[in-house]
């Protein structure tokens, strides 16, 4: 039997999240315990884990809710920097929380501060500018219907 050869292949880093919205478009946002940013709830996708069961395994974790996530919003590629290797993001759509949803909304300790509903200009100011452009485009795709594929948060056409 032959090795396999897809053992030698580069690998990428790769992270699925949720895009949460509110009746008024406000976003939610998780205040990280490691990180100086916010971001959309969501991480790491485990080795063997598909990004889908990712999404909802990272909502059960950071906010204790049982999410089936939605459609696919946003791929956005980013390059390597230093200390980072390149990276896939995928968004995907977290849908409409109910009342009930978000007052059961539990955060871990060790691992967030808080969540916030954020408006565009809030969102800018808590996100680095690639996570703010990254969720620019995941709300334009939810409201278009559509997916979009970026680089460095940037559509690629």
């Amino acid at each position: 039997m032959t090795e396999d050869f897809t053992a030698t292949l580069p690998r990428k880093r790769m992270s699925a999240g949720l895009l949460f919205q509110d009746e008024s478009g406000r976003v939610l946002l998780v205040e990280p315990t490691y990180k100086p940013y916010w971001e959309v709830p969501g991480g790491t996708v485990e080795a063997g884990e598909s990004p889908h069961a990712a999404a909802a395994r990272e909502i059960r974790e950071e906010l204790g809710l049982t999410i089936t996530p939605g459609r696919l919003l946003v791929i956005d590629w980013t390059p390597p920097r230093p200390g980072r290797t390149e990276g896939l993001h995928l968004v995907f759509d977290g849908g409409p929380l109910t009342a009930a949803q978000v007052a059961a909304i539990r955060v871990p300790a060790d691992e967030l501060r808080s969540w916030a509903w954020c408006t565009a200009a809030e969102a800018t100011t808590r996100l680095p500018a690639l996570l703010a452009r990254r969720i620019a485009a995941a709300c334009r795709a939810h409201a278009d219907g559509t997916s979009a594929y970026l680089e460095n948060g940037f559509p690629v056409n």
